[in-house]
């Protein structure tokens, strides 16, 4: 289950890079030319609708799919599965002089 998020949490992702990567920096739509080369497809304000409406729920996804494998990850990184701050600290060692 855990691989099968990891993978999807990789490909929204590489998603979301691609989004951001495409947009113009003053918020218009597509950045690779004009609003001319898109013409016939979308406005420019359609495309910078959708890219913005498609930023937005790759966010959402990845943001979702960050918490629940925080959550499902919990305590898998120590060996014991315990908290490091809930142990008792041990013994000290008696210091010894030579």
């Amino acid at each position: 289950m855990i691989t099968v998020l990891l993978l999807l949490h990789l490909f929204v992702t590489i998603a979301l890079i691609g989004t951001i990567l495409i947009q113009r920096s003053e918020g218009g739509g597509l950045g690779i030319g004009g609003s001319q080369g898109m013409g016939s497809f979308m406005s420019g304000r359609g495309t910078a609708t959708l890219l913005t409406r498609s930023t937005a729920v790759l966010g959402t996804a990845f943001m979702v799919l960050s918490l629940t494998l925080a959550v499902m990850n919990r305590g898998a990184s120590t060996g014991a599965g315990h908290d490091i701050l809930a142990q008792p600290p041990g013994p000290a060692a008696p210091a010894t002089t030579p």
